[in-house]
């Protein structure tokens, strides 16, 4: 379902297959499993990119909602799908936490949690020429949890962005998406976008940077978020003590 491996200073985790990449229980465990290794080498000299095979039209296309409609009741239903969304949040803790820079290419269609599964990366880099990023639950009348929500807001500055994507469940392509500040580059092809983003991991990890202390950073960063996920206990920066 994911795949890691280490590219020089970057490791790579991909989710693999030709289907919609859901996050599925399953998924979800094996991303974070991922994650687990990642933390523990050497998080002062690597990088993060995570990104989704290009046999795959999908970076992610949210929550794996068929596995939660097959259940044999409402309230079966109903408990799948809280059971993904209890599951997800520790991830975007973990992606919000990792002592590295993290870089997601999204190189097919990101929506509703694959699209916070993006967002929660430091940088976002896009394929130009297939996929959007969509907020799928107006259309498809399901509430956000407030943990998406504290990510949404802390990373979609402009609140006529977040109306466009909240709002309008508009799906926003690469190039709409960088005018809009969610995305910093497009690029043509799954190929070129995997690619710059290994470039671009390379050049963050070589910077050597402390891994608490860019942890740090970027939990004071975004402090609503981490409240929301239970990183951060109240929203006032809290800043770790300098090294001597």
């Amino acid at each position: 379902m994911c795949t890691l491996e280490k590219r020089g200073r970057v490791f790579v985790l991909t989710l693999t297959g030709p289907g919609e990449h859901r996050l599925s229980p399953t998924l979800i465990d094996s991303l974070r499993s991922a994650l687990s290794h990642v933390r523990s080498a050497s998080p002062s000299t690597s990088a993060l990119v995570t990104t989704s095979s290009s046999d795959s039209r999908f970076f992610s296309n949210g929550f794996d909602l068929p596995w939660a409609r097959s259940a044999p009741t409402s309230a079966s239903a109903t408990a799948r799908l809280h059971l993904m969304g209890t599951a997800f949040t520790p991830l975007i803790a973990d992606l919000l936490s990792l002592p590295m820079p993290t870089i997601a290419a999204v190189t097919g269609h990101a929506a509703a949690a694959g699209f916070l599964l993006a967002l929660c990366h430091d940088h976002i880099l896009m394929r130009s020429d297939r996929g959007f990023l969509y907020m799928s639950e107006l259309d498809i009348g399901l509430p956000l949890p407030e943990s998406f929500m504290g990510v949404l807001r802390s990373k979609i500055g402009p609140p006529r962005a977040r109306v466009e994507v909240l709002l309008r469940a508009r799906k926003v392509k690469a190039a709409e998406a960088v005018e809009m500040g969610i995305v910093e580059e497009a690029h043509e092809g799954a190929e070129a976008t995997s690619e710059a983003a290994v470039r671009l991991g390379e050049e963050l990890a070589g910077k050597g940077w402390d891994g608490e202390v860019y942890a740090s950073i970027r939990k004071c960063s975004f402090p609503e978020a981490c409240v929301a996920v239970g990183l951060l206990m109240e929203v006032e920066p809290r800043m770790i003590q300098p090294k001597l």
